[in-house]
């Protein structure tokens, strides 16, 4: 079994049809996204079950902070993982076992000092992120147990199941995944409401998240061992440094994906604080399409995820033909998804937001954004999707360049732009407006660059 494990990798790479390679890879990260999904709302769920706005406001307080920790995994584990197809495109493999031990011990060096750092400065931290009186102690317990003391296996586990696909062990990578999101979402009220006494449901939330990374990372850990001798994805600092023009290109492509998903996030914080300006009702509104819109755009990430390992080989090595298929197939598909998100947003966009709240008002209003928002999915997908592609070529610089042009002079501007010029509906309107900018401009760069990665090869 274990050395069927080890063969199979190179059948989806390098043999299997497109469409069934794509299949193999696609799924299981598709479907570990969409867990991701559902069981980074459940603490929000849960605690939100309290009745306790303080609670709440603790818990949230703290998302950008874990966001930096998924940042963390995004350097090690999409750079390690983009260049280990790469080498394995090349036959590379000794190297690419060195940059697997590089990577994984990379990220738990980064993950350490920052709950170290985090667990030191808690005080001033949180207090910049805005905890007072009322959500200070959340907050704190909160922190503890998710980023101090989970840190580390929610980084970890996140690198692994990178570097586990890119040798072309989608089902792994993914199957770990979503064991960690749904032991969260079974233990987030046994430790909430059950084990722990009224009035520490955030720290029993909090144990839940750490617990169900720790299992993740067991997991990871188990598959690892189970593989046979001399596998590419190894701890063991036996293997020594990889040379280093690889070391360069881990952080070449890793730290723009780092730089994105934080850009990301600030974009999102910046539509939370615009709309807050309106009134409650347009912010609850938002904060609920924003919620609603991530499942086409989590299926559009899973459909990239599994994709970036099977171009990444074939572009390292050489072989056009499958690398194009790859790509034209998983954009098709990608839009086809996205083309139906549409459709079913239009028709049911009050049905989709009063799952979330039932007040009238709030409905109609997030349902309005919700029309206008969704027609974005497809310009989204498209725009993250060229930055992968880029990340599964190495070009870091380029993503880079693609993902903060994107943010930095697209979306977030325009955002203030249209919200100056027209209001309220000026900030829902953004998204589509900057995106096709975006991707305008992704399509120019691509055909600029694709005739210099052929000569590259």
């Amino acid at each position: 079994m274990q050395s069927k494990t080890n063969a199979t990798k190179e059948d989806i790479f390098r043999d299997l049809p497109v469409p069934t390679a794509l299949r193999k890879m696609i799924v299981p990260a598709i479907a570990s996204q969409l867990i991701v999904l559902i069981y980074n709302m459940a603490d929000t769920f849960f605690v939100g079950q309290t009745n306790n706005p303080y609670m709440v406001a603790g818990t949230s307080l703290i998302l950008p902070v874990f966001n930096i920790t998924l940042c963390f995994a995004g350097l090690a584990g999409i750079g390690g993982g983009s260049l280990i197809s790469r080498l394995l495109g090349q036959s590379q493999k000794d190297e690419a076992r060195r940059v697997s031990a590089f990577s994984l011990y990379l990220a738990l060096l980064i993950a350490a000092i920052f709950s170290i750092s985090i667990a030191i400065f808690m005080q001033p931290i949180l207090t910049l992120l805005g905890a007072g009186e009322n959500t200070y102690e959340y907050a704190k317990q909160y922190t503890t147990f998710v980023i101090v003391l989970g840190g580390v296996p929610t980084v970890l586990s996140n690198v692994l199941s990178n570097l586990i696909r890119s040798i072309g062990l989608s089902k792994e990578a993914s199957a770990g995944i979503i064991l960690g999101g749904l032991l969260n979402i079974a233990l987030d009220p046994l430790f909430m409401f059950v084990l722990l006494p009224k009035g520490y449901e955030v720290m029993g939330a909090g144990i839940a998240t750490c617990i169900s990374n720790c299992v993740a990372l067991l997991f990871f850990i188990i598959v690892i061992l189970r593989l046979k001798k001399g596998a590419v994805i190894t701890f063991s600092l036996k293997t020594g440094f990889p040379n280093r023009r690889n070391i360069i290109s881990i952080f070449g492509v890793g730290v723009p994906s780092a730089i994105t998903s934080l850009l990301f996030d600030l974009d999102y914080v910046i539509i939370d604080k615009l709309m807050v300006s309106y009134h409650d009702l347009a912010l609850a509104a938002i904060g609920i399409v924003l919620k609603i819109e991530r499942f086409p755009l989590n299926v559009g990430i899973g459909i990239c995820q599994g994709m970036m390992p099977l171009v990444a080989y074939n572009y390292a090595a050489g072989n056009e033909k499958r690398m194009n298929d790859t790509i034209k197939l998983s954009c098709i598909l990608g839009l086809v998804i996205a083309g139906i998100s549409i459709i079913l947003y239009e028709i049911f966009s009050v049905q989709f937001s009063g799952l979330f709240i039932e007040d009238a008002q709030t409905v109609k209003l997030a349902s309005d954004f919700l029309r206008v928002r969704v027609l974005a999915t497809p310009l989204m997908f498209l725009s993250f999707f060229t930055v992968y592609l880029f990340q599964a070529f190495g070009k870091g610089r380029i993503s880079l360049f693609l993902g903060m042009t994107r943010w930095l002079v697209f979306n977030i501007p325009m955002l203030f732009i249209l919200n100056a010029i027209v209001g309220m509906y000026g900030i829902v309107w953004s998204q589509v407006t900057a995106d096709i900018l975006t991707v305008t401009l992704s399509f120019v760069v691509f055909l600029k660059c694709k005739p210099k990665m052929e000569k590259n090869r």
